[in-house]
């Protein structure tokens, strides 16, 4: 499942070619690629014909496109070759170290998680939030392009730029679906979500407590998306490797100093991921332009079983975790003792 770099990658790409865009038709083309939005396919293209698309968002490893002319007025970047109109005012404006900007909304109390349905009010604020899956792709495409094997929607714009986003997913794990969006400017699925690493307003001090009462394992503690948004597998075994900790290691113990240089590692390999376009280890993984991302060039751990370790040369391990694999060095991240 892609992590927060790749979505991040996906997130700049639909910013650039999407947001401002007025929707004037849709094609669901397979009903598992809607199936979280109960009202069915039909229903998904009414709701969103006709309205324009504000800023793409994230939280972690959440995409979500508002619908950005339900609401209060504001204004978006309109596609090039367009003239700016008013729509909805983005939430406040991120700034990544080393990264693009992002458009990050605050995070929220949880709320119902219901898709829009119908009977809600038309002008409530609402978002398509974007679910990748293991396979799922958002391309822009020209119109006259020949379609993926796997194309599941197809989104047209009612402007002469001739692209269309494709929503396209091999193992249909992932969809589209439309939400009410949280006072907070979150879709309400997602109000649970915490704010990821790369967030400025990432509570480090919060973190660390929330570690030390948690009493798990870092590794799980770093997969906990309510916790820390955005990290997954690949990048919890590459962070966990530049600290030298293993994944096994309880949470109990952390101090300070250590929880502030674990997040540090996290932070420096997600923005080295980011500047190369994430992670592709085959097709499934790509920006809306379909290109690959590079970071599998570079990584120290994850996949690496049997090859030396850049640090100290012994043979990198694999194990089975959480139906999942962990990788590590056994010498420079050596594994709890265990205490009667």
């Amino acid at each position: 499942m892609p992590e927060l770099p790749e979505v991040e990658v996906v997130r700049r790409g639909l910013e650039r070619w999407v947001s401002g865009r007025i929707v004037a038709d849709v094609q669901v083309l397979h009903p598992r690629a809607v199936r979280r939005h109960i009202a069915g396919g039909e229903d998904f293209g009414a709701r969103l014909k006709g309205h324009r698309i504000g800023l793409a968002q994230r939280r972690g490893k959440y995409l979500w496109l508002p619908l950005s002319d339900l609401g209060e007025a504001g204004h978006v970047p309109a596609p090039p070759g367009t003239a700016p109109r008013p729509v909805v005012a983005a939430p406040e404006y991120v700034q990544y170290e080393g990264a693009a900007p992002s458009h990050d909304a605050p995070h929220g109390p949880t709320r119902e998680r219901t898709p829009l349905r119908r009977g809600r009010s038309a002008d409530s604020p609402s978002a398509v939030l974007a679910h990748l899956g293991m396979s799922g792709q958002l391309l822009v495409q020209p119109q006259d392009a020949p379609d993926e094997k796997h194309l599941r929607i197809r989104v047209r714009f009612s402007d002469a730029l001739n692209t269309e986003l494709r929503f396209v997913d091999q193992r249909t794990f992932g969809g589209l679906s439309l939400h009410e969006m949280s006072p907070d400017g979150l879709p309400d699925v997602i109000a649970h979500i915490a704010r990821d690493p790369l967030d400025p307003l990432f509570d480090d001090d919060a973190f660390h407590e929330a570690l030390r009462r948690r009493r798990t394992t870092v590794k799980r503690a770093l997969l906990d998306q309510s916790l820390i948004s955005g990290v997954g597998n690949i990048y919890a075994d590459e962070a966990l490797w530049r600290a030298r900790l293993h994944y096994e290691r309880p949470t109990t113990g952390f101090t300070r100093p250590r929880t502030a240089e674990l997040l540090g590692h996290v932070r420096d390999v997600m923005n080295a991921a980011l500047a190369v376009g994430g992670t592709s280890f085959d097709s499934l993984y790509v920006n809306v332009n379909g290109e690959s991302g590079y970071f599998d060039r570079s990584l120290d751990a994850y996949g690496r079983e049997g090859e030396p370790c850049r640090r100290c040369g012994t043979l990198m391990r694999r194990r089975p975790w959480m139906n999942r694999s962990s990788y590590f060095c056994p010498r420079c991240q050596r594994p709890p003792r265990v205490t009667s």
